[in-house]
This record gives C-alpha cells, structure tokens and sequence, in this order.
C-alpha cells in the first residue's frame, strides 16, 4: 500500500495560500542534518546559536531572536511581553491579528484591540492620533501599542517612509511598534531594500519574521531590531505561551539554512515575480485588480458566476464575497507553468461569464 502511494502524480499547485506549500528543499536538507546525535534542549544547541548569529549578521550585533512555533504564537507572545490588561493595541481592521487569530490575543494577553477602518491594508499616523482617546481616564482602556502587518493583508507594502512615519507617531506617545511579519520577506523583496534597513531603520521595535510561508516546514522568529525592555519578558511569555520549543534545533536549523546565502530573499522575489506574472496575464484578460500588487498576492475581481468553476480548477479563497474579489497567493514553488496554466483557466471562465454591470473595481 505504501509503495502504491509513491506512483501516485504529485498533487496539483494552486493559489490559495503560501502556506500550503511545501519545504523547500534546502529547508529539507537542514532538517534532516539536525537529526544527527544528541544537544541541549529549549535552544541551548549549536543551531540555534548559529541561527541567532546568522539573524545578527543581517540586522546588527544588538539584534535578539526568539524562535517559535507560529506565527500566530509569535504574534501573541510578543504583544503579550509588551501588555497589561488594561492596555490595547491599535491595528487596521483587517489585520490578521484582528480576523484570523480567533481572538488569541485577547485570550492570552487579556487585553484589548483597536481595530481601526483603513485603506489598501494600511494604517497610518493619523489613524493612530484619532485612536488615542481616554488618555489617563480610567474608564477608557489605554493604548499602549499600533501592530501592523508588512506586507499588508491585502499584499500592500509599506513604504520605508511610511514606516518611519509610523513609529515617529508611536514613539511619540509612548507606544510600541509592532509588525506582523509573516511575509516580511516578500515586503523587503518589493522594496528592494536589506533587511537592516527595513527593521532597523524604520524605528519598528518588534516584529516578526515569517518562515512558514517562505519555505519552512514551521517556525516563526520573533526579532527585535534593537536592544528593548521586551528582551526580559519574551523568555518567560514565550514559555508561558506554549511557544517554546524543547527540540529548538530543528525550527534553528532550517532558519539557518532560510539565512544562508539569502535563501529567504530569493524565495520571496520568485513569489513575488509569479504574482506579478498572473496579474499581467489576467489583467490581459480584462480582469480588474481591486489592490495594487505589491508583494505576492493578487486580489482581483471576476464575475461573480465565475468563481466557483475556477476554483474547482485550482483552489482559492474568495476574499469578499459581496464585492466577488478573490485572492491568489504565489509560493516560492510557484512555477511560469502554473501560472499560465492558472491564467488559461481564468480565461475560460471570464469568456464564458460575463461581468454583471455592478461588478467594478472599488474607488
């Protein structure tokens, strides 16, 4: 039976997330070289030493790394280290924080989100300032710390200006710089910028750097650019968040391996040059982008009789229902041929579907 499954084809690539790609194969490799003998447990090892340095090596010998198993652990634990439960966290509404962590932080941390209404996945400094309201009142919660996600929900990119504009307006009143970095590479792939400059000298103060959705079979880093207060608390909140892992070697060793020679980086730019690929194809095909393609995700809108034959082709998350957007994510095994393929079969559907009158792109 086991050796009837080796004949079976290898299953189809599609678009509906990053994380449902596979490791990649350097990832792999690394895996199976840490399962070699026997080291300290809980990050006491080589791999995690050499993968820390290797962190240090890209951002600076001040830098501190926290491994994890997730990203919404990651996310959790370090909001969390920041906190009282009296305090809040001012995010767009859209944040995965916010939608798709089913209320863990609140849980966790015992404190509160305020979820703000933005445009393109974005927050800014003047939502902050409209947020911050109660200051000292003890009957209002307080804010104590903005979380954005870099790139956006929606596959936006914060600009470095943007960035450093934010964490004026958070340092300013006393707040924390969070990012959700879960695809932080695909952010700094589209910018073109080192990962020092995007961390370090944007004034964010913790964040988080995805690995899951660029090749490795789990673990999330929590990265603090600079020398923080957070430093004392993280061990303890991340052992207490059940983040902690006693085989620490084996999530080290494939951020090492993630690390090495820029592996990170050049995932990232592949997903994000196969989202731009399908983009062009289907904005060929007159299909309207509702988001401007920034990082490795596309949101278009299709008719709204199209998208359920297109994803019995290839798999996808309707984005928003009642506006029919869709997104399609590109992993960094994506290949020109899935994409074409994929295209192709856009193609069909919209030809044979189309578009109702108040099916338009949004303003």
């Amino acid at each position: 039976m086991l050796a009837e499954s080796f004949d079976r084809p290898p299953a189809r690539r599609h678009f509906a997330s990053d994380n449902n790609a596979g490791i990649h194969p350097l990832v792999l490799a690394a895996i199976a070289a840490a399962n070699d003998g026997h080291v300290a447990g809980y990050g006491d090892d080589p791999y995690t030493q050499r993968a820390e340095a290797a962190f240090r090596a890209l951002l600076g010998a001040q830098a501190r790394v926290f491994f994890t198993f997730n990203g919404t652990g990651a996310n959790v634990v370090a909001l969390a280290a920041a906190m009282r439960p009296y305090e809040a966290v001012i995010c767009p509404a859209g944040a995965h924080l916010n939608v798709d962590e089913c209320g863990a932080f609140e849980r966790f941390a015992g404190a509160k989100l305020i979820d703000v209404a933005v445009e393109d996945g974005k927050l800014t400094p003047q939502h902050v300032e409209a947020a911050l309201t109660g200051l000292g009142d003890p009957h209002h919660v307080q804010p104590a710390a903005i979380s954005i996600s870099q790139a956006t929900e929606v596959g936006t990119v914060y600009t470095l200006g943007e960035l450093r504009s934010l964490g004026e307006a958070a340092h300013r009143h006393g707040l924390l710089f969070h990012v959700d970095g879960a695809r932080l590479a695909n952010a700094a792939a589209a910018l073109g910028v080192e990962l020092r400059t995007l961390l370090v000298e944007s004034g964010i103060d913790v964040a988080t750097f995805g690995g899951t959705k660029n090749g490795l079979a789990f673990g999330e880093a929590i990265v603090l650019p600079r020398p923080h207060a957070l430093c004392e608390a993280l061990p303890f909140v991340r052992k207490q968040g059940a983040q902690l892992a006693s085989k620490m070697r084996f999530i080290a060793a494939q951020f090492e391996a993630l690390l090495h020679q820029d592996l990170w980086l050049q995932n990232a730019q592949h997903a994000n040059a196969m989202a731009q690929l399908l983009a062009s194809r289907t904005a060929a095909l007159g299909v309207p982008l509702a988001y401007p393609v920034q990082s490795n995700a596309v949101f278009a809108i299709l008719p709204r009789e199209a998208i359920e034959p297109l994803q019995r082709e290839r798999w996808f998350y309707e984005w928003d229902a009642k506006r029919c957007i869709v997104r399609w994510m590109t992993a960094f095994d994506t290949t020109e041929d899935d994409v074409h393929a994929f295209a192709d079969a856009v193609a069909k559907v919209v030809r044979t579907t189309p578009p109702l009158p108040e099916q338009r792109a949004p303003a």
